[in-house]
């Protein structure tokens, strides 16, 4: 098993131990913070509401002209394993989910399923398991991502992040429709670089601000762009294979809810995959491009 930990200011690929899931330590560092920004942060909570004003529709409405930029324009290696990883999970079936905790495993096996496949297909897969320690109002906590690296013939290295649970990461309470709306434009999993990512994260957690503030709320610490960024930039293990003890303990374990989680995860990303089919031009005969909005009158005409 390879488990090789990035060490901030140090050695990138020195080995090192970290534990999957949430530490006693962080779970209890969170739930402080929660139990503080519930007394002490949420004064307007009674004026929760569900629409938008005219500013915070503006704002919002100028955070979401910049989702497709974010989305595109994809690097050929970037592209090649979206791909890739979007076909691959599609096949994945329950029955080839490892067991790797005898408990919830918040989709730790999906994970390691699919880093397998992409290992099998030729690529420097790995499960990441990032930590980080609280500072301020920011709380600690911990992570579980996949990575694709690849070696350039040049010496070069690139690093690409796989996140299948990619809009979790952005939920809110009582969030206002615009929001919802920039929420579901996000990709259902996310697949490209740490900068590309970082655009992403800078702009949910400024409509998230926009969002809460509709609603008199404040944005809380684990909502923050420094919360946010915590997750994918902090010291991480790096694990090829689960743990052949947690698999021996996990095998009694029912994983219903991780075959719910593949289910969901599978019905979003056919659902988006078929919609981008949908809103790509279509070249006709005489070369020119038809618009989304014709699309359907002509698959019409092509029926007998």
């Amino acid at each position: 098993m390879d488990c090789r930990v990035l060490v901030v200011g140090g050695d990138p690929w020195a080995r090192g131990q970290i534990g999957g899931g949430l530490s006693h330590e962080s779970e209890h560092d969170l739930a402080l913070m929660v139990s503080d920004f519930l007394e002490n942060g949420s004064s307007g909570a009674d004026s929760w509401c569900s629409s938008d004003s005219e500013s915070g529709l503006s704002d919002l409405s100028h955070l979401a002209d910049k989702i497709p930029i974010c989305k595109r324009p994809l690097a050929q290696f970037e592209n090649e394993v979206l791909s890739v990883v979007n076909s691959l999970i599609l096949s994945i079936k329950k029955t080839e989910l490892p067991g790797v905790k005898s408990g919830a495993c918040n989709g730790s096996c999906i994970r390691f399923a699919l880093v397998k496949l992409l290992r099998l297909s030729g690529y420097d897969a790995g499960v990441c398991s990032s930590r980080w320690q609280g500072t301020g109002r920011v709380p600690g906590g911990d992570h579980e991502y996949i990575d694709v690296v690849s070696h350039g013939h040049t010496g070069s290295l690139e690093r690409l992040i796989v996140d299948i649970d990619f809009k979790s990461h952005f939920e809110i309470a009582r969030a206002v429709d615009s929001y919802d709306r920039i929420l579901n434009s996000l990709p259902a999993v996310y697949v490209g670089s740490l900068a590309r990512l970082s655009q992403f994260l800078q702009v949910m957690a400024e409509a998230a601000r926009f969002s809460l503030k509709q609603n008199s709320m404040p944005l809380p610490p684990w909502r923050s762009l420094a919360y946010l960024q915590a997750k994918w930039q902090s010291p991480y293990q790096r694990q090829l294979y689960p743990d052949e003890k947690g698999m021996n303990r996990a095998n009694s374990f029912d994983h219903k809810q991780c075959n719910g989680h593949l289910k969901r995860l599978q019905s979003l990303l056919q659902a988006e995959i078929e919609t981008e089919r949908l809103l790509k031009p279509i070249k006709s005969e005489n070369g020119w491009r038809r618009k989304p909005e014709r699309i359907r009158h002509y698959l019409y005409e092509k029926i007998p």
